[in-house]
């Protein structure tokens, strides 16, 4: 095998001396001269290029052509073990890339499916997830203060969330006691003359905690809509209450900007 490459470097060195060869065939010749000088009988040559080589030599120059054996590919033939390996490295290359295809996708799924299921609007707070929607009436529950009411046969009393009221219990200064007041008294008018319906929903507590008083005071959470508007936007465009949005566990500082 060694001695069929030095031939062969031989009657490439005698092309490439000839005057005869096109530029590409001169380019062509060198590349190949330079790989079998640097890996010897352990240099690969594609049919392509063995024939591309009996052409230039037998055509090109005044030499005779390439022996059979090496149009038979005497340059480190390829073996099935050879053909295997690349076969094998083949299949590995495309598995990696299917796999990380499919990946790709579920990847894309999950954080679509994620973001289906966060609120549309936030005018309410995060917990989006419906508990139980039902109309109820005005006689069905109390007004606490703007921003809580207690229905009938409930233990404890039902935040609605998405907004903030002044205070009542526990004012900061005389304004926001007045304005509390008066947001207590504008839900009672509004529910007294509106078809209502009442949405709970998960409350914006760790884990767990729901429906202790380490969540929202062991109340439970919902919306509260007044012919179809919430009561809590209702309030905001009067200047009685302001926008109060948590996360789906927690909750930032409540605004009180009343008294500043």
């Amino acid at each position: 095998m060694y001695g069929e490459t030095e031939r062969l470097i031989a009657r490439l060195d005698a092309a490439l001396a000839s005057a005869r060869l096109s530029a590409w065939q001169r380019n062509f010749l060198t590349d190949i001269r330079s790989r079998l000088t640097r890996y010897g009988s352990r240099t690969r040559l594609s049919e392509k290029q063995l024939r591309k080589i009996d052409e230039i030599i037998g055509t090109g120059v005044a030499v005779s052509p390439l022996p059979h054996a090496s149009r038979q590919r005497p340059i480190h033939t390829l073996r099935p073990k050879s053909w295997l390996k690349r076969e094998g490295r083949w299949w590995v290359r495309r598995f990696v890339r299917d796999f990380a295809f499919a990946a790709a996708l579920i990847t894309g799924f999950l954080v679509y499916s994620g973001f289906e299921k966060l609120p549309r609007s936030f005018n309410f707070t995060a917990p989006a997830e419906r508990i139980q929607a039902r109309t109820i009436d005005q006689h069905d529950f109390t007004v606490t203060d703007g921003d809580t009411i207690r229905v009938l046969g409930e233990a404890s009393g039902t935040r609605l969330v998405g907004f903030n009221t002044p205070e009542t219990y526990t004012p900061r200064c005389d304004r926001e006691r007045e304005l509390g007041n008066r947001a207590t008294a504008r839900l009672k008018e509004i529910v007294s003359t509106s078809s209502l319906q009442l949405t709970k929903v998960a409350c914006s507590c760790p884990p767990g905690t729901e429906g202790t008083d380490a969540c929202n005071h062991g109340r439970s959470c919902g919306t509260l809509t007044a012919d179809g508007r919430d009561v809590g936007q209702i309030l905001i465009s009067e200047g009685l209450a302001v926008p109060f949005v948590c996360g789906m566990t927690s909750c930032p500082p409540t605004p009180r900007p009343w008294c500043d």
